[in-house]
């Protein structure tokens, strides 16, 4: 019966060493994270993966190349700089694709630790989430404005001719700010989920004219040009604090927001972001998508 025990017992300490030897951490995962984290990103560095909700609609930012598979099909420049946090924290990378509504409320709510989905600042997001600082600004021909079928050229000419229309943009967005706030008047207002449905919804006559951001609008029509539609030279005023795409974390998770900072002046001062987003802008098109 000694023996028996004796065995046993050598058998239980040999299995707890085996276990120990098994559920050793990785000394290498989160080694970007410093140990004095605090918050979120220490809790970050303790599972060893970052969580990123993003609308994978929006190209050249983030979409889904259909020729791949897996996490493979998420591509975008919003996508590589998710890439290149992770890898700069030493952790892996769990992209969330969500409704652009549900990456808005989810972040603020701590399910996930960033929302990196072409996120413009508003006063109202600010208020509910932490921004880092801004990684991408408008050039001379972005901006915000108006896509009409090719029969309102002419007739639709700026904001203050929507008064007689169905106007049309994505729910959320900062798009739809612009409509609240410098169309004085319109027929009726309708939000979709996704721009590619506002888009649609001109095109199928649905809506008389969407409010968009120019530069991928005006992918959309190069890549459908059958589609005609049309995007017009008005933009809309866009103060200066609201430039930027910016990423959005859980509100008072300061010590994450800084690491991001660190990260996008990094890649601000390589000027890597921008050739991320002119390689991805070519990408859509070769694909033929657009968001």
């Amino acid at each position: 019966m000694k023996k028996l025990w004796g065995f046993l017992s050598i058998a239980i300490l040999l299995c707890t060493g085996c276990a120990a030897q098994e559920t050793e951490r990785d000394p290498s995962v989160g080694a970007g994270i410093p140990d004095s984290a605090t918050g979120r990103l220490a809790e970050i560095k303790e599972r060893g993966y970052l969580t990123v909700a993003t609308e994978p609609y929006w190209v050249p930012n983030e979409f889904i190349d259909p020729t791949l598979t897996g996490d493979d099909k998420y591509v975008g420049s919003d996508i590589e700089l998710a890439r290149y946090i992770a890898g700069k924290m030493g952790v892996e990378l769990r992209i969330v694709p969500l409704e652009f509504t549900a990456v808005l409320a989810s972040v603020p709510e701590g399910k996930y630790d960033l929302a990196i989905s072409a996120l413009a600042y508003t006063p109202e997001r600010a208020e509910a989430m932490e921004m880092s600082q801004g990684y991408y600004f408008s050039t001379e021909n972005a901006g915000y404005g108006i896509l009409v079928p090719e029969k309102y050229v002419g007739v639709i000419e700026d904001a203050e001719d929507l008064k007689d229309y169905v106007i049309i943009t994505q729910s959320g967005s900062i798009q739809e700010l612009m409509v609240t706030e410098q169309v004085p008047a319109y027929k009726e207002f309708k939000r979709v989920s996704s721009m590619p449905d506002a888009y649609l919804a001109v095109q199928e006559g649905k809506a008389d004219a969407a409010i968009v951001a120019r530069s991928s609008a005006q992918l959309y029509v190069e890549n459908n040009p059958d589609c005609g539609l049309t995007v017009l030279e008005y933009r809309f005023y866009l103060p200066p604090e609201y430039d930027g795409t910016r990423i959005g974390m859980k509100k008072g998770e300061t010590d994450l927001r800084d690491y991001i900072n660190a990260c996008i002046d990094e890649l601000i001062e390589s000027g890597q972001y921008s050739e991320w987003y002119d390689y991805y802008t070519e990408y859509g098109r070769k694909l033929g998508l657009s968001d």
